[in-house]
């Protein structure tokens, strides 16, 4: 195992050499004599993802990060949402450098047993939920280049958000330009892979009627290239607008999203000697039986909110498709999907003894319907082979059917939320969330010898929350809260069965967990920003994912006993005339409790999928609209199995980015140039957990040379 003394010197080490290759003391020196502008000040971050009207975080008794991309580490390619989350303790973000499937996300743990999209973690789009009722979150679809903002609450956030919220993950779009019209060109190019987009935006105070101020966002975006590895080409094309308006006092947006990526090769997971032989292979069973994904996504969503502060009112509605096309090794997987929803919140405030007293109550109702078939996955026939009752039509991929059947999940929730407030001293919340989740599965595939495994199951949890905030200086507060959460299996893991029966496994429970949490947040010297939390959780029915022995790539779930969570967050930020620093440090140490399979004892086993000690620091220096930043991460060795028999080695990696940021203008050219993992270290990035055929290692890039060029253009600008 890493000493977490020795990870940290690795980071400061970067962090000299660094400064020593680009002359630290030339650049300030420079800086001093021509820049004679001071640092600004650091602010109190206002946060939205509490589900309240904007509140500073210094009143919130939670552990919450916020995130402006490029304030701090500008350069960032916007091809991932790691890129957005780096520097917050607490979050880990697993690369799989796999365009077949999405980077994995964890918040504290929640979320580290996924095998593709993102678990156990609530995302959210300007309070539209990308989650799904069942749980799990497809984020390839994600547009991140009209992203503007990045909130996240780290811990069990279940009272306010339900079914699998771990933590929750915020997106804000940004708003649009304050003139008319501004146009915005971007390309990159590196690792074999090229991405370019267009934005549109714009606003303007046009007032017809009943009609107030208005604006607009277009982004589109398209990706194509070979990818970092072999067998991994990617293409893939999103749209994304939104409109904004008012209208007597109400302020009203529609979204829209496209998303269409016909290719995405999975090169899927190496063994050790073969990572360490040649990060960039790919497994050979998954080129053979041609396995990767092909979707289309597309989502349209209204929002309103009227009043401001605690008396505000919002509501959302929202509708979806898509269509997946998936073939693994031991299956074609096609889903044909709709999901729609919506929710409503509403505040108020009054007095209780004299105190300021805040009320908040709201309704969530979501519905994911699914038609989904398995097919024989017939890749690895001749044309010439002879037909035979797996592969009917020589020639074809598709198969005979395996599986077809309708999924339908339904999720509703409710939640209220009381704040009373000493001034300026302390303010005490307390919140409580019911929630439901029915699953109900029609079977389509049944005859005289293969019965109907038609079945339903419903799952309820009462989450409750309370929390204390102790404002000790205006710009430093102490809090702790008691909270709970909940997860319910998503319908992929309650339809894959270890045994191979087909249905609903009415043995799979939900995961509970209960945490207690004390940390600190504030501002020093008003430019150091210190944040830290310190925290234990117990988990009940722990779900943990495996592979099937003897049916390639084909994963199935059970639940362990009980789990022990116990870490340490700490994050220190500062800004200062000649740039911006900042570093974070992570400790997990989480285990299980009581957890057996078979005749085997995992009792005392570090939960896989989660390091135990993490950190990340960034040093950027700017000096007349020119910047040069580098960040560094490091990671202690992780283990990949249940047995604790197999670990991924630990790592540490460097990356450094230099270009032009300048100042507002009415037109701006911005060249970017960069290099990610500068000294070429083999690593795995991600693990398969509980991985057959020893492939539990997903490698992280290489050394990679990437360009970029930003060009905008605002013809007019706006009025002051």
């Amino acid at each position: 195992m890493t000493n977490p003394v020795t990870m940290w010197r690795a980071l400061l080490g970067s962090a000299a050499l660094y400064c020593a290759a680009i002359s630290c003391s030339a650049v300030q020196a420079s800086a001093q004599t021509a820049d004679s502008s001071r640092a600004q000040p650091l602010r109190p971050i206002s946060v939205s993802v509490t589900r309240d009207a904007t509140r500073s975080a210094l009143e919130l008794p939670f552990s919450l990060a916020r995130v402006t991309p490029d304030s701090l580490h500008p350069g960032l390619r916007r091809a991932s949402l790691g890129e957005f989350v780096f520097g917050i303790p607490g979050i880990q973000v697993s690369e799989r450098n796999n365009p077949s499937q999405d980077t994995r996300l964890a918040v504290r743990g929640f979320g580290a047993r996924s095998a593709f999209g993102v678990r156990g973690v609530r995302v959210m789009r300007d309070g539209i939920p990308l989650t799904l009722p069942d749980g799990q979150t497809p984020i390839d679809w994600m547009d991140l280049e009209s992203a503007g903002t990045v909130e996240a609450i780290r811990g069990t956030a279940a009272s306010l958000y339900g079914n699998a919220a771990g933590g929750v993950v915020s997106i804000r779009s940004r708003a649009p330009d304050a003139s008319p019209f501004a146009l915005t060109a971007r390309g990159w190019d590196g690792g074999n892979v090229r991405r370019a987009s267009l934005a549109a935006s714009g606003s303007g105070p046009v007032k017809v009627g009943p009609l107030g101020e208005s604006g607009y966002l277009i982004s589109a975006t398209r990706t194509k290239g070979d990818g970092p590895r072999e067998y991994s080409r990617q293409q893939a094309t999103s749209v994304f607008g939104r409109v904004l308006g008012t209208v007597k006092d109400t302020r009203l947006e529609v979204q829209g999203v496209s998303y269409d990526a016909p290719i995405s090769e999975n090169p899927g997971a190496l063994t050790v000697v073969e990572l360490a032989k040649n990060a960039r292979l790919s497994d050979s069973l998954n080129i053979t039986k041609h396995s990767r994904k092909a979707v289309e996504q597309s989502q349209l969503a209204l929002l309103a909110t009227r009043g401001r502060g605690a008396s505000e009112i919002s509501g959302s509605l929202f509708m979806g498709s898509r269509t997946l096309d998936n073939p693994l090794p031991f299956a074609i997987v096609a889903v044909d999907r709709k999901t729609y929803g919506g929710s409503l919140r509403a505040g108020a405030q009054t007095t209780l003894g004299g105190f300021p007293f805040r009320m908040t109550a709201g309704v969530d109702a979501q519905t994911q319907k699914d038609d989904r078939f398995n097919f024989e996955n017939c890749s690895d026939l001749a044309v010439t082979a002879p037909a035979t009752t797996r592969c009917p039509a020589t020639g074809q991929e598709r198969g005979a059917v395996r599986l077809n059947q309708g999924e339908a999940i339904d999720g509703q929730g409710a939640y209220v939320r009381y704040e009373l407030e000493v001034p300026r001293k302390l303010l005490g919340s307390v919140s409580l969330r019911y929630d439901r989740v029915r699953f109900k599965l029609t079977d389509h595939f049944t005859s005289a010898t293969n019965g109907d495994d038609s079945g339903d199951r419903a799952l309820n949890a009462l989450s409750p929350m309370a929390g204390l905030v102790w404002r000790v200086k205006p710009l430093f507060s102490l809090y702790a809260n008691v909270a709970s959460a909940f997860e319910t299996p998503t319908i992929t893991e309650l339809t894959n069965q270890p045994d191979g029966k087909l249905g609903l496994n009415q043995d799979l429970a939900p995961q509970r967990t209960r945490t207690l949490e004390v940390g600190m947040t504030g501002i020093l010297g008003a430019h150091v920003r210190v944040d830290a939390a310190l925290f234990g959780a117990s988990a009940r029915d722990e779900l943990v994912g495996f592979d099937v022995p003897g049916a390639a790539g084909r994963r199935a779930f059970r639940n362990a006993g009980r789990t022990r969570r116990r870490g340490l967050e700490a994050n220190l930020a500062f800004v200062g005339r000649w740039g911006e620093a900042g570093a974070a440090y992570t400790l997990s140490k989480f285990n299980f409790v009581t957890y057996s399979v078979g005749t085997a004892n995992y009792a005392g086993n570090p939960i896989p999928g989660v390091p135990t000690h993490q950190g990340q620091a960034y040093l950027t220096l700017r000096s007349h609209g020119w910047y040069v930043t580098s960040d560094a991460s490091t990671a202690s060795r992780v283990s990949a199995n249940d047995a604790s028999s197999v670990f991924a080695a630990s790592w540490t990696t460097l990356g450094i980015r230099a270009g032009r940021a300048p100042a507002n203008t009415r037109w701006a050219v911005e060249p970017t140039f960069g290099v990610d993992n500068v000294f070429d270290r083999t690593y795995a990035s991600a693990v398969v957990i509980n991985a057959t055929r020893s492939r539990y290692f997903e490698p992280g890039v290489g050394q990679r040379v990437f360009v970029g060029l930003r060009a905008g253009i605002t013809p007019w600008r706006a009025q002051h």
